[in-house]
């Protein structure tokens, strides 16, 4: 699989762990799930491991891989870096050592700036103070319905991390009881392919307004349907790529 990633908001990919399991309905039509299913067919060694059926699937068992930690080291220009794109890294069954592991990398690797994103904001909120956080590590938790807000709450507890963002994607409901108090950036957008649910554009307008009142930057990724593509990016006439102010190594 190539690194480079065709995520808006991204530039590249790197799977220290692949495969996880689903806990929330954010997970129902999870891309990573179902490619895993194709890369274990096609004989990827990364993705021989299957999970638990009820929860994963074919291939996407959790899976720790240390032969892949030293890959960023071997891009030379900076990069924006998007980690476990195929997996969560506070996943309970990665050990804490090996979150060490993935983090020593990142500090090794100055020119980079690296982008983390989990569902597991309690685990992230509870060893977070046994963790030593690189200057160059971004930090974020996924929220989908008003159920999940409190995993911003963790985030905004994680003070050591130098940015914390929301990933409001697949958006599926309003968030009325979101508070951005300690949170530096959020993206939004829709959710994509065959079984697609529909973002409401009050969903997503009541975000945008909420980050502009708070001077949090808002990122729009798309309004999904079958493709990612189909419904494009504008949200009342404009684009919206806003960013956190990059790490200078």
């Amino acid at each position: 699989m190539s690194d480079r990633s065709r995520i808006e908001w991204t530039e590249a990919t790197w799977n220290p762990t692949t495969g996880c399991d689903r806990v929330s309905p954010g997970c129902d039509n999870c891309y990573a799930l179902a490619l895993s299913r194709r890369l274990k067919a096609m004989g990827v060694s990364k993705y021989c491991n299957d999970g638990d059926p009820r929860t994963s699937g074919p291939g996407f068992g959790l899976t720790c891989h240390p032969d892949a930690l030293d890959q960023p080291r071997g891009w030379r220009s900076p990069r924006l870096v998007f980690v476990n794109s195929m997996s969560d890294l506070f996943h309970r069954r990665v050990p804490i050592a090996f979150i060490r592991d993935v983090f020593a990398v990142i500090d090794d690797t100055p020119r980079h700036t690296y982008q983390l994103l989990t569902k597991r904001s309690s685990r992230l909120a509870r060893i977070a103070d046994s963790l030593e956080w690189p200057a160059n590590l971004w930090i974020g938790v996924s929220i989908e319905t008003d159920r999940y807000t409190f995993r911003a709450r963790d985030l905004a507890s994680v003070e050591q991390a130098s940015v914390r963002f929301l990933s409001c994607e697949p958006l599926l409901g309003a968030l009325p009881s979101l508070s951005l108090d300690g949170i530096d950036w959020v993206i939004a957008g829709g959710e994509s392919g065959p079984s697609y649910r529909p973002v409401e554009l009050n969903w997503v307008r009541s975000l945008r307004d909420q980050c502009t009142s708070a001077d949090v930057p808002f990122f729009f990724k798309q309004w999904g349907g079958r493709t990612p593509k189909a419904g494009g990016r504008l949200l009342d006439g404009q684009i919206h790529s806003d960013m956190p102010v990059r790490h200078a190594s």
